[in-house]
């Protein structure tokens, strides 16, 4: 019969953490710029919805600059991974 156990891992006490890479960050920053552009986004509709028209257009705006951070991070994320891969 085959064995069934998992093999045996030594365990430290000591959480072990590996340092992050440039990717990892990249995406990091992709993650949050896209949290903020959902965020103005749905605030902005709830101001809409409660008839704040002139906080409702303010968020319009501030979304219009979070998806440029957005676009520009992810873009700024396809360059560094891009030219990482040709060095």
């Amino acid at each position: 019969p085959a064995n069934t156990q998992a093999p045996h891992v030594a365990s430290s006490p000591v959480p072990c953490f590996l340092p992050e890479t440039s990717s990892e960050k990249n995406k990091l920053t992709e993650h949050q710029s896209c949290l903020c552009t959902v965020s103005v986004l749905v605030y902005g509709i709830i101001c809409f919805k409660k008839g704040n028209t002139r906080r409702s257009q303010l968020m319009m705006r501030a979304r219009v600059i979070a998806q440029g951070c957005t676009f520009a991070a992810l873009l700024g994320g396809m360059a560094a991974t891009a030219f990482k891969s040709r060095q």
